[in-house]
Parts: structure tokens; sequence; C-alpha cells
């Protein structure tokens, strides 16, 4: 099991590797808006998931929506402590 945290340093270093073939990479390199369209889904699935479906389903999709929420914070320059100086 990864935390907030140790995904950060996981898709951190991909992104300044440029690892071939990543995901992660990939959509770093479309860019914000892109991402951003991604968080956004991902938010809505979140919601219904919680709302309509099982607590493991709607922990599957809130995860995702934690991943696709780093990329997006990736692809802007934006740090975890950035973020969490504003928690």
């Amino acid at each position: 099991m990864k935390s907030f945290d140790d995904l950060w340093v996981e898709l951190s270093a991909k992104v300044e590797s440029g690892e071939a073939g990543s995901g992660t990479v990939e959509a770093v390199r479309h860019g914000v808006h892109h991402v951003g369209k991604k968080v956004v889904e991902e938010a809505a699935e979140a919601w219904m998931a919680a709302e309509h479906e099982s607590t493991e389903r709607a922990a599957e999709e809130i995860s995702q929506l934690l991943y696709h929420v780093q990329v997006l914070m990736l692809a802007r320059g934006i740090s975890l402590a950035d973020v969490y100086r504003k928690l």
C-alpha cells in the first residue's frame, strides 16, 4: 500500500526521468488542459460511486481522482509543499 506522499515521489520520478511508455509522462506532456479534463471526469465518477456504489468501488474511484490530481500538479509545476501550505 502506498501513501499520497509515496505516490508523489513515484510520479515525480517518472516525469523527471521521462520514463518511456509512462501514461503519467504522456499526460503531463499533453498539459494542464488535458489533465484537468481527467480530474473533472474522475471527480464526477468518485462522487457517483460514493452515492450509488460500494465502499470498495468508491475508494477505487477516489484513488483515481487522487492520482489525476497529482498529475495535474506535475503538469502545472505545483509541489506537495505548495499544496500543504494551503491546507
